[in-house]
């Protein structure tokens, strides 16, 4: 194999180990790797930018190369719209970071996404999500006050809003309306995700309604790294109990 292509073949190799390995495993730095395989530093460290680009591995500024874990991050007619139960269902561990929370008028694109006239009072909630205590997604959540008048004080305790809305809001949360694309994201979220400006991610818009009445509960943009997880959309199946969802569709955009 040619000098040009050497890191190839180290990152293969690196990839069929890597296989065997826990996440969050570190792997062999670049000065460690030109010494095992008797090649430069810039062969080992195009070695590594491959596994990154294959999602094999995340790389942590300051603290070196670590074996990757990337989960299915199911969206379905069929599960509930929560992002702690979409990361347990994966079998990861799911937690959120409250970033802040507020009260402020409904602008008009949610409002016409929730049925609301624009200006209704919302609460605006936004969070970070982790899956197996890695930082993950930067989400931004917009909740008529009338649904759950203390939400805003009930997310300080309870990390789930999926949950809060069920015990507080009386409702039955389902995903009415989502849309996938795939983009680089605003800056603010790509300081907040820590990543470079040239790396895109998932960006999910969806839209949730009581399963019952049809009554717009929750508008939100989630970003997360794709390196965290892979978005599967799953279209035809039905609601919890044979319930139909209101206004079901998804769209999928790159």
């Amino acid at each position: 194999m040619s000098t040009s292509t050497r890191y190839l073949e180290i990152a293969d190799r690196l990839a069929a180990e890597l296989v065997g390995c826990a996440p969050g495993t570190r792997v062999a730095s670049e000065p460690e790797l030109a010494d095992r395989f008797g090649v430069g530093r810039a062969a080992a460290r195009s070695a590594l930018q491959e596994l990154e680009r294959r999602l094999l591995v995340r790389r942590v500024q300051g603290a070196g190369t670590f074996v990757n874990r990337r989960i299915d991050y199911v969206i379905s007619h069929s599960r509930p719209p929560s992002w702690h139960a979409t990361v347990a269902a994966a079998g990861a561990t799911p937690r959120s970071q409250l970033k802040s929370v507020l009260r402020a008028g409904l602008p008009a694109e949610r409002a016409e996404q929730l049925q609301c006239q624009a200006g209704t009072e919302a609460h605006l909630i936004v969070r970070n999500f982790f899956i197996d205590d890695l930082l993950a997604s930067w989400t931004e959540e917009w909740i008529p006050v009338e649904v759950a008048p203390d939400l805003d004080l009930a997310v300080h305790t309870v990390e789930s809003i999926d949950l809060v809305l069920r015990q507080m809001g009386r409702v039955c949360p389902v995903r009415a309306w989502c849309r996938v694309s795939f983009d680089i994201p605003p800056v603010e979220v790509l300081r907040g995700l820590r990543i470079e400006a040239s790396v895109p991610v998932w960006q999910v818009d969806s839209i949730s309604r009581d399963a019952t009445s049809g009554r717009g509960l929750l508008a939100s943009t989630a970003w997360t790294r794709a390196d965290a997880v892979r978005v599967v959309v799953e279209l035809g199946d039905a609601c919890p109990g044979g319930a139909v969802p209101v206004a079901a569709r998804a769209e999928v955009a790159r």
